[in-house]
């Protein structure tokens, strides 16, 4: 076994640890299936968070501030260990000092200000891996949703729709994910409630989830010790929203809330009444 008996059996089998770093603004479902990804690849997962002062360096502005982003990406149930005000670009130096064997990202190129790439250094030193983005989503994306006002994520894509996203959003807009039941296991905690159990029942849209849906959930957790949480179809908070609500269609919203570290389980397409079937 070549390179100092690979490091000498990785030091008697320490726990691989794993570097992702990130904006993390506006989660959303590619986010946390990146950040699923990045904890298969180990099995220690340490999230960078870039300081809003980074991001608008060198990307503009994020939509939320960094303690929100923080907080957020801190409830995923693959985040072992957070680093806030991570660099931008990904250093040898901050590996090293977090004591991480390797740093992944996904397979779209993240570059600084100048144009250069954001994980030189780390790629020449042999401490980069690859995971696969997940098409159909980004923040560009759901902003460009917000701004344009167009419905084509929870319906099927009219012409204009998809002509205004193909003219202004990224790449992956005008590209449909589509829920399998490999997704599903994939986010689900595998948990079933028990006869003795306390289950405490929160629904919602969660759209957009941020910082107020996370302390609700977890407060809700709190209250007992299985937490299911019902999901609202896309057509019940359109009719009583209106506008192009919900931004985050059915999918993407339960995907994402299955990936908080407080649910247990979910209701996908929960009734916006609740009844007495439904608490039976």
């Amino acid at each position: 076994m070549a390179e100092g008996a690979e490091g000498e059996e990785r030091k008697e089998k320490r726990p691989l640890r794993v570097w992702c770093d990130g904006c993390w603004d506006l989660m959303h479902f590619g986010h946390a299936n990146a950040l699923r990804q990045a904890k298969a690849a180990g099995d220690i997962l340490v999230v960078g968070v870039h300081s809003d002062a980074d991001i608008t360096k060198h990307k503009g502005p994020p939509v939320l501030h960094d303690v929100e982003r923080l907080e957020v990406v801190s409830a995923c149930k693959w985040v072992d260990e957070v680093v806030f005000d991570a660099p931008y670009e990904t250093q040898l130096a901050t590996l090293d000092k977090h004591h991480i064997d390797f740093c992944v990202h996904g397979e779209d190129v993240s570059t600084r200000a100048d144009g250069t790439d954001s994980f030189f250094e780390v790629k020449e030193a042999g401490r980069f891996k690859f995971i696969k983005r997940t098409d159909g989503v980004s923040t560009t994306d759901l902003v460009g949703r917000m701004l344009l006002m167009t419905k084509g994520h929870f319906k099927r894509f009219s012409q204009e729709d998809a002509e205004l996203l193909e003219r202004v959003a990224s790449p992956t807009a005008a590209k449909m994910h589509f829920q399998t039941s490999m997704n599903i296991v994939q986010f689900s905690s595998g948990r079933v409630a028990k006869p003795t159990d306390r289950i405490v029942f929160i629904p919602g849209g969660w759209d957009l989830l941020h910082v107020g849906h996370i302390r609700a959930m977890k407060a809700a957790r709190e209250m007992g010790n299985f937490l299911l949480v019902g999901i609202w179809h896309d057509e019940d908070i359109n009719k009583r929203k209106g506008a192009n609500y919900p931004i985050m269609n059915l999918h993407e919203r339960t995907m994402l809330v299955m990936s908080c570290k407080y649910v247990d389980e979910v209701v996908i397409g929960a009734p916006y009444a609740i009844t007495e079937d439904l608490i039976d």
